[in-house]
Protein backbone atom coordinates (compact mmCIF):
# COMPACT_ATOMS: atom_id res chain seq x y z
CA UNK A 1 0.00 0.00 0.00
CA UNK A 2 2.85 2.67 -0.95
CA UNK A 3 1.81 3.76 -3.71
CA UNK A 4 -1.66 5.87 -3.15
CA UNK A 5 -3.48 8.25 -4.03
CA UNK A 6 -3.93 11.90 -2.75
CA UNK A 7 -7.29 11.32 -1.10
CA UNK A 8 -6.27 7.39 0.28
CA UNK A 9 -3.20 8.99 2.01
CA UNK A 10 -4.96 11.89 3.52
CA UNK A 11 -7.11 9.94 5.36
CA UNK A 12 -5.10 7.40 6.23
CA UNK A 13 -2.72 10.00 7.49
CA UNK A 14 -5.99 11.33 9.18
CA UNK A 15 -7.09 8.13 10.86
CA UNK A 16 -3.87 7.20 12.11
CA UNK A 17 -3.60 10.87 14.11
CA UNK A 18 -7.02 10.50 15.09
CA UNK A 19 -6.20 7.13 16.59
CA UNK A 20 -3.03 8.44 18.71
CA UNK A 21 -4.97 11.39 19.97
CA UNK A 22 -7.57 9.10 21.26
CA UNK A 23 -4.91 6.75 22.57
CA UNK A 24 -3.45 9.56 24.86
CA UNK A 25 -7.28 10.34 25.97
CA UNK A 26 -8.79 13.03 23.39
CA UNK A 27 -12.35 12.92 23.11
CA UNK A 28 -15.19 13.72 20.68
CA UNK A 29 -13.07 13.65 17.33
CA UNK A 30 -14.34 13.88 14.07
CA UNK A 31 -12.76 10.90 11.75
CA UNK A 32 -11.94 10.47 8.43
CA UNK A 33 -14.28 9.05 5.53
CA UNK A 34 -13.45 6.14 3.77
CA UNK A 35 -11.67 7.09 0.55
CA UNK A 36 -13.26 5.68 -2.49
CA UNK A 37 -12.01 4.61 -6.04
CA UNK A 38 -13.16 6.89 -9.15
CA UNK A 39 -16.02 3.49 -9.50
CA UNK A 40 -17.24 4.71 -6.13
CA UNK A 41 -15.86 1.11 -4.76
CA UNK A 42 -13.03 0.94 -2.29
CA UNK A 43 -9.58 0.67 -2.75
CA UNK A 44 -7.36 -1.47 -0.20
CA UNK A 45 -7.05 1.92 1.50
CA UNK A 46 -10.63 2.53 1.75
CA UNK A 47 -10.91 -1.55 2.91
CA UNK A 48 -8.18 -0.81 5.92
CA UNK A 49 -10.00 2.50 7.28
CA UNK A 50 -13.10 0.73 6.83
CA UNK A 51 -11.57 -2.67 8.89
CA UNK A 52 -10.16 0.14 11.25
CA UNK A 53 -13.53 2.16 12.27
CA UNK A 54 -15.57 -0.97 12.42
CA UNK A 55 -13.26 -2.13 14.91
CA UNK A 56 -12.95 1.12 16.78
CA UNK A 57 -16.13 1.62 17.04
CA UNK A 58 -17.04 -1.87 18.86
CA UNK A 59 -14.36 -0.87 21.58
CA UNK A 60 -16.55 0.38 25.10
CA UNK A 61 -15.68 3.98 25.77
CA UNK A 62 -15.49 3.26 29.56
CA UNK A 63 -13.61 2.70 31.71
CA UNK A 64 -11.20 5.48 29.44
CA UNK A 65 -8.26 3.76 30.52
CA UNK A 66 -9.41 1.01 29.30
CA UNK A 67 -10.75 2.20 26.31
CA UNK A 68 -7.18 4.03 25.59
CA UNK A 69 -5.10 0.93 25.94
CA UNK A 70 -7.19 -0.84 23.03
CA UNK A 71 -7.28 1.70 20.74
CA UNK A 72 -3.51 1.99 21.34
CA UNK A 73 -3.21 -1.30 20.40
CA UNK A 74 -5.79 -1.28 17.26
CA UNK A 75 -3.56 1.70 16.28
CA UNK A 76 -0.88 -1.12 16.41
CA UNK A 77 -2.34 -3.19 14.12
CA UNK A 78 -3.48 -0.13 11.53
CA UNK A 79 0.11 1.26 11.54
CA UNK A 80 1.24 -2.13 10.76
CA UNK A 81 -0.69 -2.94 7.85
CA UNK A 82 -0.37 0.12 6.27
CA UNK A 83 2.85 -1.03 4.84
CA UNK A 84 5.55 -3.04 5.64
CA UNK A 85 8.38 -0.35 6.89
CA UNK A 86 5.47 0.45 9.63
CA UNK A 87 5.30 -3.33 10.49
CA UNK A 88 8.87 -3.58 10.78
CA UNK A 89 9.45 -0.20 13.08
CA UNK A 90 6.59 -1.61 14.93
CA UNK A 91 7.87 -4.96 15.71
CA UNK A 92 11.40 -3.92 16.62
CA UNK A 93 11.02 -0.41 18.33
CA UNK A 94 7.50 -0.50 19.77
CA UNK A 95 8.68 -2.36 23.19
CA UNK A 96 11.61 -0.82 24.31
CA UNK A 97 12.96 3.15 24.75
CA UNK A 98 13.22 3.97 21.32
CA UNK A 99 12.96 7.13 18.72
CA UNK A 100 12.06 6.59 15.64
CA UNK A 101 11.09 9.80 12.99
CA UNK A 102 11.97 10.82 9.38
CA UNK A 103 11.63 14.37 8.03
CA UNK A 104 12.52 15.62 4.61
CA UNK A 105 16.36 16.30 3.31
CA UNK A 106 15.98 19.84 2.32
CA UNK A 107 19.55 20.97 3.03
CA UNK A 108 23.08 19.63 1.71
CA UNK A 109 24.03 20.02 5.19
CA UNK A 110 21.95 16.93 6.59
CA UNK A 111 22.82 17.74 10.24
CA UNK A 112 19.80 20.66 10.59
CA UNK A 113 17.31 18.24 8.94
CA UNK A 114 18.29 15.72 11.79
CA UNK A 115 17.83 18.64 14.09
CA UNK A 116 14.64 19.11 12.29
CA UNK A 117 13.55 15.70 13.49
CA UNK A 118 14.99 15.56 16.63
CA UNK A 119 12.80 18.61 17.89
CA UNK A 120 9.79 17.65 16.13
CA UNK A 121 9.13 20.27 13.45
CA UNK A 122 8.77 18.38 10.53
CA UNK A 123 6.83 15.37 9.72
CA UNK A 124 6.95 12.15 8.15
CA UNK A 125 7.13 12.61 4.26
CA UNK A 126 5.41 9.38 3.56
CA UNK A 127 2.89 9.51 6.74
CA UNK A 128 4.24 6.71 8.04
CA UNK A 129 4.84 5.63 11.89
CA UNK A 130 7.20 7.88 14.09
CA UNK A 131 7.82 6.33 17.55
CA UNK A 132 8.25 8.98 19.97
CA UNK A 133 6.59 8.37 23.44
CA UNK A 134 7.88 11.64 24.71
CA UNK A 135 5.69 13.79 21.66
CA UNK A 136 3.33 15.11 23.79
CA UNK A 137 5.16 15.27 27.57
CA UNK A 138 4.67 18.26 28.92
CA UNK A 139 8.74 18.22 29.77
CA UNK A 140 8.64 19.85 25.91
CA UNK A 141 7.58 22.88 27.01
CA UNK A 142 11.08 23.44 29.07
CA UNK A 143 12.83 21.03 26.96
CA UNK A 144 11.59 20.99 23.19
CA UNK A 145 13.90 18.10 21.83
CA UNK A 146 13.35 15.91 25.43
CA UNK A 147 14.67 13.34 25.18
CA UNK A 148 17.52 15.26 23.01
CA UNK A 149 19.53 17.95 24.00
CA UNK A 150 21.80 17.80 20.70
CA UNK A 151 25.24 18.85 20.78
CA UNK A 152 25.96 22.03 18.42
CA UNK A 153 25.95 20.99 14.69
CA UNK A 154 30.01 22.06 14.52
CA UNK A 155 30.74 19.77 17.28
CA UNK A 156 29.42 16.99 15.35
CA UNK A 157 32.02 15.31 12.69
CA UNK A 158 33.52 14.41 16.57
CA UNK A 159 30.87 12.77 18.01
CA UNK A 160 29.34 11.35 14.45
CA UNK A 161 31.30 8.34 12.62
CA UNK A 162 30.12 6.63 9.22
CA UNK A 163 29.02 3.17 9.14
CA UNK A 164 28.81 0.98 6.25
CA UNK A 165 25.69 -0.58 5.46
CA UNK A 166 25.64 -3.91 7.00
CA UNK A 167 27.07 -2.45 10.40
CA UNK A 168 24.25 0.05 9.92
CA UNK A 169 21.70 -2.61 10.16
CA UNK A 170 23.33 -4.55 13.01
CA UNK A 171 23.03 -0.77 15.17
CA UNK A 172 19.36 -0.95 14.42
CA UNK A 173 19.16 -4.78 15.58
CA UNK A 174 20.82 -4.58 18.59
CA UNK A 175 18.30 -1.06 19.91
CA UNK A 176 15.93 -3.99 19.65
CA UNK A 177 17.55 -4.97 23.11
CA UNK A 178 16.94 -3.33 26.87
CA UNK A 179 20.04 -1.07 27.89
CA UNK A 180 20.12 -2.94 31.74
CA UNK A 181 19.59 -7.05 32.47
CA UNK A 182 19.30 -8.26 29.01
CA UNK A 183 18.07 -12.01 28.90
CA UNK A 184 18.47 -12.48 25.13
CA UNK A 185 20.59 -10.17 23.28
CA UNK A 186 20.27 -10.29 19.23
CA UNK A 187 23.22 -12.49 19.05
CA UNK A 188 21.52 -15.43 20.64
CA UNK A 189 17.84 -15.11 19.58
CA UNK A 190 16.05 -17.61 17.68
CA UNK A 191 14.77 -14.55 15.30
CA UNK A 192 18.38 -13.13 14.99
CA UNK A 193 17.88 -13.14 11.03
CA UNK A 194 14.41 -12.03 11.15
CA UNK A 195 15.89 -9.32 13.18
CA UNK A 196 18.48 -8.13 10.87
CA UNK A 197 15.83 -8.32 7.94
CA UNK A 198 13.27 -6.11 9.41
CA UNK A 199 16.60 -3.72 10.36
CA UNK A 200 17.26 -3.92 6.41
CA UNK A 201 13.63 -3.04 5.46
CA UNK A 202 13.91 -0.12 7.55
CA UNK A 203 17.02 1.29 6.07
CA UNK A 204 16.53 0.50 2.33
CA UNK A 205 13.69 3.28 2.59
CA UNK A 206 16.58 5.71 2.22
CA UNK A 207 17.49 4.18 -1.00
CA UNK A 208 20.62 2.60 -2.67
CA UNK A 209 22.66 5.40 -2.03
CA UNK A 210 22.34 6.22 1.30
CA UNK A 211 25.02 7.30 4.08
CA UNK A 212 24.67 6.20 7.91
CA UNK A 213 26.54 7.70 10.85
CA UNK A 214 26.24 6.66 14.31
CA UNK A 215 27.11 8.53 17.64
CA UNK A 216 29.09 4.60 19.04
CA UNK A 217 32.63 5.23 19.77
CA UNK A 218 33.17 1.91 17.92
CA UNK A 219 32.82 2.94 14.65
CA UNK A 220 35.82 5.79 15.24
CA UNK A 221 38.09 3.94 13.99
CA UNK A 222 36.10 0.76 12.42
CA UNK A 223 33.01 1.63 9.48
CA UNK A 224 32.00 -1.77 10.48
CA UNK A 225 32.10 -2.51 13.68
CA UNK A 226 29.83 -5.61 14.67
CA UNK A 227 26.96 -4.62 16.92
CA UNK A 228 25.45 -7.54 17.40
CA UNK A 229 28.56 -9.47 18.45
CA UNK A 230 28.69 -6.80 21.10
CA UNK A 231 25.59 -6.37 22.15
CA UNK A 232 23.62 -2.63 23.67
CA UNK A 233 25.13 -3.08 26.64
CA UNK A 234 28.66 -3.44 25.34
CA UNK A 235 28.39 -0.23 23.19
CA UNK A 236 29.88 3.01 24.09
CA UNK A 237 28.47 6.31 22.65
CA UNK A 238 28.84 9.84 22.23
CA UNK A 239 25.97 10.98 24.13
CA UNK A 240 22.55 12.62 22.19
CA UNK A 241 20.60 13.14 25.46
CA UNK A 242 19.81 15.57 28.05
CA UNK A 243 21.46 15.62 31.61
CA UNK A 244 18.28 17.29 32.88
CA UNK A 245 16.62 15.18 35.69
CA UNK A 246 12.88 15.33 35.47
CA UNK A 247 9.84 13.59 36.99
CA UNK A 248 12.53 10.73 38.50
CA UNK A 249 13.69 9.74 35.39
CA UNK A 250 17.84 9.54 34.45
CA UNK A 251 18.75 9.27 31.17
CA UNK A 252 21.86 7.30 31.55
CA UNK A 253 22.92 6.24 27.60
CA UNK A 254 21.95 6.28 23.94
CA UNK A 255 22.81 4.82 20.59
CA UNK A 256 22.10 6.65 17.55
CA UNK A 257 21.90 5.52 14.19
CA UNK A 258 21.07 8.49 11.14
CA UNK A 259 20.20 7.20 8.05
CA UNK A 260 20.64 9.94 4.93
CA UNK A 261 19.32 9.83 1.80
CA UNK A 262 18.70 11.64 -1.31
CA UNK A 263 15.35 13.11 -0.43
CA UNK A 264 15.09 11.92 3.15
CA UNK A 265 17.09 11.64 6.27
CA UNK A 266 16.20 9.12 9.55
CA UNK A 267 16.61 9.14 12.98
CA UNK A 268 16.96 5.86 15.10
CA UNK A 269 17.82 6.27 18.49
CA UNK A 270 18.09 3.80 21.83
CA UNK A 271 17.52 5.66 25.35
CA UNK A 272 18.94 3.95 28.52
CA UNK A 273 16.79 5.37 31.54
CA UNK A 274 16.09 4.46 35.11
Amino acid sequence: MTHLHDADRLALNLLDARLQALSDGATNLPLPPVPARPDGRPGAAGDLVRRTLDQLHRIPREPADAFGLRVRTLLLEFRSRRCPWNAAAVRLLDDVYAFVSTGPRRHADWEHDVLAVMNRRVRDPRGWVRLDGDRDKDTRWGLPAYPFDPPAVARWPDLLYPLETEAAHGALAVMTEEWQAEPFPVRGRPDRDAVLADARTLLDRYGPTARYWTNARAAAHDRAPDFVAAGLQGTASHTFLTSAYVRGLDLFDDLGLIAVGDKEVGVFWSIGAY
